[in-house]
């Protein structure tokens, strides 16, 4: 796939998840299919530019390209600035996030509550626009801030009239939350009203499900974020069954094993022993939801403290489960 100028190995986009698109996540998509991966957004807050965690999101060492960095806020000067300090240290697309629900972000009126304001909204786009001319800018909203007011389409011109290269949309409104099921009516409508490329996002939990988006939308791509959670091979199996209109085999859990001991050592490396112990625990978690006898080894798993100890669990619940010869899908 074309896109912004970068050939991306197929359509198939990471979404941005705050506490779980870090750069060892979004290595390991892009290894099992994902064509490109947004990293977890980073503030528009110039004094926090130097704090740890904004350096660990802002670390893209070694990643594929392109490399895509969101950044949130309802300053259109600040993120302007947070723009081009992102560009000048790696960003080659910068992502803006006016979709997050997060009552944290919206209540200082960031992310998906920035609908609400569409002046605003276009003062922003110009000023990142501005900012970094000559890197790609693209914009991540939802359909609108209640079932009332889906202005999505309003949205999504004003941004393609900024300059914006392409938009991502979430087919749930502020309101929705997480509940309920993605309506892809309004993104289909956005698709038909507008020249730059139409990401979808929402419920894309299997590669029928993908499929059947893409299709009904006439989106470029479709993005996926919590259906990957402990499921990272889900890019290559619906980029192989948008190839060839076969559904892979499940992975066994030897392979789940050995992904998930790759996963964690890059967690150590990453974040260090303490807090990588802490990190990898819901990832863990992730990977072996579904399972028989999951929720015992999770409760136990959590309270261990120390790499060895961790590694060690993970090993001895795979071991059984490979050894009981199931396969993920039959355990789930």
């Amino acid at each position: 796939m074309d896109y912004l100028g970068f050939t991306l190995r197929n359509n198939l986009f990471v979404a941005p998840m705050a506490g779980v698109t870090d750069r060892p996540f979004r290595q390991l998509c892009k290894k099992l299919g994902a064509g490109l991966a947004v990293s977890e957004m980073v503030t528009s807050n110039s004094l926090l530019y130097g704090s740890a965690k904004t350096r660990r999101r802002a670390d893209h060492t070694g990643e594929v390209d392109p490399i895509v960095v969101q950044i949130a806020g309802a300053d259109p000067a600040m993120l302007a600035l947070a723009a081009r300090y992102n560009v000048e240290r790696g960003a080659q697309i910068v992502d803006i996030n006016m979709g997050c629900p997060a009552k944290k972000i919206c209540n200082v009126m960031a992310g998906s509550a920035l609908m609400q304001n569409e002046p605003l909204v276009a003062q922003i786009l110009d000023a990142v626009v501005a900012a970094v001319p000559d890197t790609p800018v693209t914009l991540k909203f939802r359909t609108g801030w209640n079932s009332t007011n889906k202005n999505a389409p309003n949205i999504a011109r004003i941004a393609e009239d900024c300059g914006v290269r392409a938009i991502a949309i979430h087919g749930r409104t502020r309101a929705d939350q997480y509940q309920g099921a993605a309506e892809y009516d309004t993104i289909a409508l956005v698709k038909s009203q507008v020249k730059i490329p139409v990401i979808a996002n929402g419920d894309i939990t299997c590669p029928q499900k993908a499929r059947e988006v893409l299709d009904y939308t006439r989106a470029d791509g479709v993005m996926i974020g919590r259906a990957a959670q402990g499921r990272p091979w889900l890019f290559r199996e619906i980029e192989h069954f948008l190839a060839t209109g076969a559904v892979l085999p499940a992975p066994t859990f030897v392979e789940i094993h050995t992904i998930l001991r790759a996963h964690l050592a890059d967690l150590y490396a990453f974040y260090g022993e303490e807090t990588g112990v802490r990190i990898a625990r819901k990832h863990i978690s992730w990977y072996t939801k579904g399972i028989v006898g999951a929720a015992h080894f999770r409760h136990a798993m959590n309270q261990l403290d120390n790499v060895a100890a961790q590694l060690d669990a993970a090993d001895e619940f795979f071991l059984g489960a490979a050894n009981d010869q199931l396969t993920y899908m039959d355990a789930a």
